[in-house]
């Protein structure tokens, strides 16, 4: 079953007023020309506000400083609201799956911080995560990485809205 990240509308996300940027990858290509080679550039980058909203953006341009204010500007687009804990930690255990890339996400006690790679940790610095196990199958690639682990991140839930979904009391 494919699970679709439910990104913020327009009006929440003009709510949202401090968002700091963290540059993930600047890929370079080259496309061979008759007077050489011509370089264009891509970058990822994620955005958040540290405080439970968390997106990322891909932007292209012939130099880095366009290609890295268009994935800010994409960035803004795709932002997804992450429910914490009153510790710092994600609610329950989720996986996450983007083409190749696997990611589980693991809750972690108070002290522990982040325990993951580059990619994945940026994520999570950026919703405001502070404790936090995840463990990646498959690809490394660092666009896969944060695209799966986005997509885990969605899929978390409160013990608040299962109780109501479920029709229970807590």
């Amino acid at each position: 079953m494919k699970h679709s990240i439910e990104y913020l509308d327009h009006v929440e996300v003009d709510q949202i007023t401090n968002l700091a940027e963290q540059l993930i990858t600047v890929n370079r290509c080259a496309a061979v020309v008759k007077g050489g080679r011509r370089f264009s550039f891509s970058a990822l980058v994620v955005v958040g506000d540290r405080e439970g909203h968390v997106g990322h953006g891909f932007g292209k341009a012939r130099q880095v400083p366009g290609c890295i204010e268009k994935a800010n500007k994409d960035g803004r687009k795709h932002l997804v609201a992450v429910p914490m804990t009153a510790w710092g930690s994600i609610p329950h255990e989720v996986q996450g799956e983007f083409c190749g890339a696997r990611i589980t996400l693991v809750p972690a006690s108070d002290g522990t911080g982040i325990i993951a790679g580059a990619s994945v940790r940026a994520v999570a610095e950026m919703a405001g995560i502070k404790n936090l196990l995840s463990k990646s199958h498959g690809s490394t690639n660092p666009i896969n990485l944060v695209k799966a682990t986005l997509e885990a991140l969605s899929k978390l839930r409160t013990p608040e809205a299962v109780a109501k979904l479920r029709g229970v009391e807590l």
